[in-house]
């Protein structure tokens, strides 16, 4: 509370999770032995790695 203001804040319910979840990309990656994987097959993953 500050100079008598009352913040109210909304919990996330489950669904405003599942709504958020479900705009995220699922990949399958295989990375082999030596660390490495496919950036054709799996542009997401390498977008991430590369961008962050």
């Amino acid at each position: 509370m500050k100079n008598d203001e009352v913040t109210i804040k909304k919990l996330p319910t489950a669904s405003d999770w599942a709504n958020l979840i479900k705009q995220t990309p699922v990949e399958n990656v295989e990375i082999d032995a030596n660390g490495h994987y496919d950036p054709k097959k799996s542009p997401d993953f390498h977008d991430w790695m590369v961008n962050g």
